[in-house]
């Protein structure tokens, strides 16, 4: 929890607007109120099923309320020009392969950020290595992960590979505040 409130912070300070699910519970809850509190921009999209259940967050500068799941993700793209993984449950491991795979096929160029605290993507990076070891991935269809070993890594990671994409499409699960 405090590597997510280090981050909410990081992220208002370096003037990085969030843009994620809409929930007030776990690690993105904390880094959205760590946004707000700082003085930053908080976008939450939550699918109406959801509102419940993931308790919606209070006080966001702009919340989108989504019909379905694939609504949610759909607009979460749209509205990001980079994103970050931070440890999750397979919901997180889920949108992680998603944005990957959208990236191996030249759907996307943002930058995906995986915040390797304490090493708890390890396993996963470990396996992405050994697919690539036994050629799952070839080597025109890379997957290209930016690790992140502290949460202080993120924000320069994020501008040292978003500068293309920041062209592309002006908005940001990370965006730059307008």
């Amino acid at each position: 929890m405090k590597a997510a409130e280090d981050l909410g912070t990081a992220l208002a300070r370096a003037n990085i607007a969030l843009v994620y699910g809409g929930g007030s519970i776990g690690l993105m809850g904390q880094v959205a109120r760590a946004v707000l509190k700082a003085g930053g921009h908080v976008t939450g999209i939550i699918p109406e099923f959801l509102m419940n259940k993931e308790r919606m967050q209070e006080g966001v500068n702009e919340l989108i309320v989504t019909s379905t799941m694939h609504e949610r993700k759909t607009i979460m793209f749209e509205r990001s020009t980079g994103f970050v993984a931070m440890p999750g449950g397979i919901g997180t491991l889920e949108e992680l392969a998603e944005i990957a795979t959208w990236g191996q096929l030249k759907q996307h160029a943002k930058p995906l950020i995986i915040c390797d605290v304490a090493g708890y993507w390890s396993h996963l990076l470990a396996m992405i290595d050994h697919m690539r070891g036994e050629a799952f991935i070839r080597s025109d269809a890379q997957v290209f992960f930016h690790t992140a070993k502290t949460v202080e890594d993120i924000v320069p990671l994020y501008h040292e590979h978003c500068g293309e994409v920041l062209e592309e499409v002006p908005l940001l699960a990370v965006r730059n505040k307008l």
